[in-house]
């Protein structure tokens, strides 16, 4: 059936934007510059709940493909599609509703085209905020429907831990809003396991907290102090006060000339004082003096801009490269023999244009204070999450974009012996042997069910293949 885009955008308030026209190039590419090539028929800007069921309605009817796009920051692409985008940007207003958010702060009502940047700055002069990511324009409905974590997370939990409620747009076309009383199992279901398996998130009311005023650091090591650094990070970093959020990461640049740099990274929220007795133990552990090291106190509003802003790599990066990634989760610290070899595959056999990364997250804390099963997200016993990362030049050849794919696998497979076998949600992997169990363990047969009971017809089905 061919698309009438005319009746299309006479059936909605938003706007559909097609290849001719004049402001198609600047909305079609999502952020990650992977897919950049891929020109969707139509994007439909949506300015409210009912244009997102009309789209899905009209997608079914012409036997397009669809993808839901609020920040357009997906790893595997589940934003960008070659049919028809649904454009979430419209609908992004930040309000605060009557009532208290169980014991927390006020509760805050956020479109799920809002962008993080613009909810911190909204909720800024009231003196509070939500646990989320640093990334500005990264948007929050992606985020807290794989789990999302940030430099409060120790302290607060997933930002999916601070949800309360949510309005979805189910494949049939209704609008149903959920929390723990109101369709309970699909309020379970979003939080963690609901990035585009079961309908489409238009809004969503989180629980605030209040934002302090924070640390935030920045420390590198010499290249041949990796080793140290990273011993002392694995035994340190998960085990610091929920306070404090330092993360991990050595990179390697596009030149092979350049050799790996190590920073240490984050911010924590306890006094001044504390704060920094805390990093300069930290460094008594490594025991190899930092090559550099700042630490700034300021507002959580400011830190968040502060912390966007750093340069943790260290080495020249490039906006346009093509990027991978696997992850893990770890229960324990990575031992001697695993760590030095990860060390030296990280210098092994690199070659022009392709960079490398080693990303570690810390956990426990408030991540680990919440049942397994209480919500769709599982990985509440872990220590830290490591993520391998590869990017090559948007035009690299055939043989090098196998060759990086190959240090990533290798690197990946190094440490998996010593995972709980557990990923990260929004860290998608097309390479897991069982993406069900990997991204929701035990609570994968719950919420197929879910999906099966809100979305009979599966939809959904060919963004949600990791529970087929």
């Amino acid at each position: 059936m061919e698309p009438d885009w005319s009746a299309l955008r006479n059936s909605i308030r938003g706007e559909v934007v097609l290849p001719a026209d004049p402001g198609y190039e600047a909305v079609r590419r999502p952020a990650v510059a992977r897919f950049h090539h891929l020109r969707p028929q139509a994007l439909v800007q949506c300015a409210a709940d009912a244009d997102v069921a009309v789209a899905l309605s009209f997608a079914r009817a012409v036997g397009l493909p669809f993808a839901v796009r609020g920040g357009g920051h997906s790893f595997e692409g589940a934003s960008s599609t070659e049919g028809i985008v649904l454009d979430l940007s419209r609908i992004s207003g930040v309000s605060f509703l009557d009532g208290g958010g169980n014991g927390a702060g006020p509760l805050v009502r956020v479109g799920a085209g809002a962008r993080l940047g613009d909810i911190y700055d909204a909720l800024a002069p009231s003196g509070v905020t939500i646990p989320a990511g640093c990334g500005p324009t990264v948007g929050v409905a992606g985020l807290t429907l794989g789990g999302g974590l940030g430099v409060l997370g120790r302290a607060h939990g997933l930002t999916c831990d601070a949800l309360r409620a949510a309005r979805v747009v189910l494949a049939d076309g209704r609008i149903v809003d959920c929390d723990e009383e109101l369709e309970p199992e699909l309020f379970w279901a979003l939080r963690g396991g609901g990035n585009g398996t079961i309908g489409v998130v238009t809004s969503l009311v989180f629980a605030s907290v209040p934002a302090p005023a924070m640390t935030s650091f920045h420390f590198t090591w010499e290249p041949e102090h990796l080793p140290a650094v990273l011993a002392a990070w694995q035994s340190w970093a998960p085990a610091a006060p929920d306070t404090m959020a330092a993360s991990l990461v050595v990179s390697t640049a596009a030149d092979p000339a350049l050799l790996p740099v190590t920073s240490v990274f984050g911010a924590a929220h306890g006094t001044e004082e504390a704060d920094v007795a805390l990093l300069e133990e930290f460094v008594d552990r490594v025991g190899e003096p930092a090559a550099t090291q700042t630490h700034q106190r300021a507002s959580h509003r400011e830190t968040k801009r502060l912390l966007a802003d750093l340069d943790v790599h260290g080495v020249p990066r490039r906006a346009d490269a093509h990027g991978h990634s696997r992850s893990e989760f770890f229960a324990q610290p990575l031992d001697g023999d695993m760590v030095a070899g990860l060390v030296a595959l990280l210098s092994t056999d690199r070659r022009p244009g392709e960079e490398r990364e080693l990303d570690f997250t810390p956990w426990a804390g408030a991540y680990n204070r919440v049942p397994r099963d209480a919500t769709a997200f599982p990985h509440r016993t872990a220590r830290f999450l490591l993520k391998h990362g590869v990017a090559v030049d948007a035009e690299a050849s055939a043989d090098d974009r196998i060759a990086a794919r190959d240090w990533l696998d290798r690197a990946w497979q190094l440490t998996h012996p010593a995972g709980t076998g557990g990923v990260y949600p929004n860290f998608p992997d097309p390479e897991l042997d069982n993406p069900a169990r990997a991204y929701f363990g035990e609570n994968a047969d719950r919420l197929r069910d879910a999906v099966r009971a809100y979305d009979p017809d599966g939809v959904f089905g060919f963004r949600a293949g990791a529970l087929a």
